[in-house]
């Protein structure tokens, strides 16, 4: 080969890698974290044509056929590597309750109102539970999930290291079970009114955990709340301590973060006054989906990955 030759093979090489460079830092967006150009993992299903569109699917798993609902964003961009998020529902709710907000304010709590505040940086995906709950007998609800991430990350483009999961009562339960089992795959969960009911297989790595509690739980007391905090205290390194909570009758919520925690892996715990409930505000009792200071923390405490 000639020198001339020999150097334009040259140049073109450089140009096609500088131009691949290019593409993968710039499909991040504004808002992903520092490094994840370096971190994120390409899907499958980045660079081609969307495998799965929005709605309602079914997939095998375990030898049972089960569902979920899914939400692309809006102009989905097949190059782009996604967060994913998955919302829980709770005992006697559907995917459907979850995927609409139907059951406090629909589309302004959709999935848990962390849809509004992603402004389609982000798929969603709410399963549906057998039973209308999430008793994972056997691991199967866990198996489910491993099943719906390898299709969804086979059809569409996903960011590897930014998953999430999310749930009230049940559904908070069965994000626990993946902060225990999954704590490899999941980078942090949020665990609202929880308790130990899907189980918690392995429990010994560290996960980002935020658990959200009110003191005045009446189906699932907050000492249990705070006893599935701790798993994770104690996991992610952080220094012990007993978090200021709201007085009895103020309806406010109190926020600490714990410090100490091994890097990457913060705890926070925000306790509320109220009951079993999944949409709190401060200054009046009940749900509210339009008021409720929940997603704010949540989607803060996700978004910083």
């Amino acid at each position: 080969m000639s020198p001339s030759r020999l150097r334009n093979v040259v140049i073109t090489i450089f140009l096609a890698f500088a131009m691949s460079t290019t593409v993968t830092q710039g499909a991040f967006g504004a808002d992903a974290p520092p490094g994840a150009g370096d971190t994120a993992a390409a899907t499958a299903g980045c660079g081609k044509a969307p495998g799965l569109t929005s709605g309602t699917h079914t997939i095998q798993s375990n030898g049972k056929t089960r569902s979920y609902v899914l939400k692309v964003p809006d102009n989905y961009d097949r190059n782009r590597p996604y967060r994913l998020v998955f919302g829980f529902h709770w005992l006697g709710g559907t995917s459907t309750d979850v995927a609409t907000g139907r059951t406090v304010e629909t589309g302004t709590w959709a999935y848990y109102g962390l849809q509004r505040l992603a402004n389609n940086s982000t798929i969603f995906v709410a399963p549906q539970g057998l039973n209308n709950g999430w008793a994972n007998s056997g691991g199967e609800d866990v198996a489910l999930v491993d099943t719906m991430i390898n299709a969804i990350e086979g059809s569409l483009c996903v960011d590897t290291s930014r998953l999430f999961a999310v749930g009230f009562s049940y559904g908070g339960a069965m994000s626990y079970a993946l902060a225990c089992s999954r704590a490899t795959v999941f980078r942090a969960v949020a665990v609202q009114s929880g308790g130990q009911l899907s189980g918690c297989g392995g429990g010994t790595q560290p996960i980002a955990y935020l658990g959200i509690h009110g003191i005045r739980d009446g189906v699932l007391n907050v000492s249990g709340g705070r006893a599935l905090r701790d798993r994770f205290v104690r996991n992610n390194a952080c220094t012990s301590q007993s978090p200021p909570e709201p007085a009895w009758g103020s309806l406010t919520h109190r926020v600490t973060a714990y410090s100490g925690c091994s890097a990457g892996h913060p705890v926070a715990w925000a306790a509320f006054d109220e009951g079993h409930i999944a949409a709190p505000q401060d200054g009046a009792g009940g749900d509210s989906g339009s008021r409720t200071w929940v997603p704010g923390e949540i989607w803060k405490f996700f978004s910083q990955f």
